[in-house]
């Protein structure tokens, strides 16, 4: 899964998110609008280490998948169990489609998912040990999982839960192992809490928001289940409840699965409720996937006294890799091969689309290009042939600390505007500029494919502080 991961890495071109990343991993911080600043950290290493290509913005997160994979197969031999269980509970955490198709790519969860996995094999450690250097070890991987993204934080209640789970674990919270732990931790995500202050408490703002709730939907449960049951791999995921309900069989060893149940509780919680107002993006649950890989694992193997669920056992991994190798081949492809959709598209067609607008620009004799969205404007300052500075107009805050081109935009020259037709008009830029001409629109994708279409205007003689306040 490595080698394959680091073909696929390579040959892929970064998603719009990647390429937003990747411009934050140009001036490291220790914060960002969007996110804690893990991401760009690991971007800025792999960039220095393979290159300022696709394969070194992915780089840290290709190796991460594989770290994670040894974490879990270690985690289930410090529960208990043997060698055996331990290698399914690894394969099976890749045999999922979310890390087997997405274990690639460079976005927060990478981190996320390390590290959250590496607090629980600290605290198994430190558990087995009774050792203060494992519990300072725990309090750094979550530390660093909170400066990653700020679902970590969840794991605090987690791991309080687990603890007080049964009496003698409640007796460690009498000793200075657990308190070092979240002293770590916390003196670790006042880096980026410090950040937030100086910078009017951006990142907060907009992760905090997504809290309140303005409607009731839960139309979105229903959505975040079957989502998860598929991106878990079905057949994972029903092992993964079994394990819940299952009885230990008398003649395998028990197996405490309370720590990797107890620390997915209060996030799992959240994202329930999260999903009754709003929709849960598909990627949030990821740090949870590794145990509950192990959950899986240990529910199969209590389930191995039936026929059938030891032929659904069977055919879990099998299942995961093939579904795996039909999406990646797809996205190999050059064209559609789902009626009108192209799955692909979002990497697809930017090199091309990149040419096509510089032409315009030189044409019109625009000395910059805008867009209104973060990822169309980030797509475009990776592109090498276009050399014209690149300008969000929406959205001004997100750009703190983080240029898209070499230079700032000159706005006293006319500039070349492109987006998505849903997305701009030429009554919408009348607002900020004076002058507004349509030149048409321009087609993304791959060749005979629907693709996407933007519309291109000029505009000229901006009405207010573009770079300040935007549009």
């Amino acid at each position: 899964m490595l080698v394959l991961r680091l073909a696929v890495g390579a040959g892929t071109h970064l998603t719009e998110d990647e390429a937003y990343y990747r411009l934050w991993s140009a001036a490291p911080a220790l914060g960002y609008y969007d996110h804690p600043p893990m991401i760009a950290w690991w971007l800025w290493l792999g960039r220095h280490i393979a290159g300022d290509d696709s394969l070194g913005v992915r780089l840290a997160p290709i190796l991460a998948s594989a770290i994670t994979s040894f974490l879990v197969f270690d985690l289930v031999r410090l529960a208990g169990a043997g060698r055996a269980l331990a290698g399914r509970a690894g394969i099976w955490f890749n045999a999922m489609p979310l890390v087997a198709a997405g274990g690639f790519l460079a976005v927060p969860d990478s981190p996320a998912s390390l590290f959250w996995t590496t607090t629980l094999w600290c605290v198994l450690r430190a558990a087995r040990a009774n050792s203060l250097a494992w519990w300072a070890a725990a309090g750094a991987a979550a530390g660093l999982a909170t400066l990653s993204k700020y679902s970590a934080l969840f794991l605090a209640p987690g791991m309080l839960i687990w603890l007080a789970w049964t009496p003698g674990r409640r007796a460690w919270l009498r000793t200075p192992g657990p308190w070092l732990a979240a002293l770590v931790a916390v003196a670790l995500f006042s880096l980026n809490i410090v950040w937030n202050a100086d910078h009017h408490w951006l990142t907060f703002d907009k992760q905090f928001g997504r809290i309140a709730a303005s409607r009731f939907a839960p139309g979105h449960l229903a959505e975040l289940v079957i989502g998860q049951a598929v991106l878990l791999n079905p057949l994972i995921a029903m092992f993964a409840t079994a394990a819940a309900f299952a009885r230990r069989r008398r003649d395998h060893p028990a197996i405490d699965l309370s720590l990797f149940f107890a620390t997915a509780a209060p996030f799992a919680a959240y994202l329930v409720i999260h999903s009754l107002h709003d929709r849960v993006q598909a990627h949030w649950p990821a740090p949870l996937y590794p145990g509950l890989a192990i959950c899986a694992a240990v529910g199969a193997e209590r389930l191995a006294g039936s026929a059938a669920w030891r032929r659904c056992a069977a055919a879990a991994a099998p299942f995961g890799f093939g579904l795996c190798g039909l999406l990646l081949t797809y996205l190999a492809l050059p064209v559609s091969v789902v009626g009108r959709a192209n799955l692909a598209l979002p990497v697809r067609g930017w090199p091309s689309f990149a040419a096509r607008l510089d032409r315009l620009q030189r044409e019109s004799g625009a000395a910059w290009i805008g867009t209104t969205s973060y990822g169309l404007a980030s797509e475009l300052a990776t592109e090498p042939a276009l050399r014209a500075p690149i300008l969000q107009l929406a959205e001004r805050d997100r750009w703190t600390m983080v240029s898209t081109g070499v230079k700032a935009p000159d706005l006293a020259r006319p500039g070349l505007v492109a987006d998505l037709s849903r997305r701009v008009d030429a009554a919408s830029l009348a607002r900020c500029f004076a002058r507004v001409t349509p030149l048409g629109q321009i087609a993304r994708g791959d060749p005979g494919e629907a693709g996407k279409t933007y519309s291109v205007f000029v505009v000229a003689g901006p009405k207010r502080d573009i770079l300040k306040s935007g549009c």
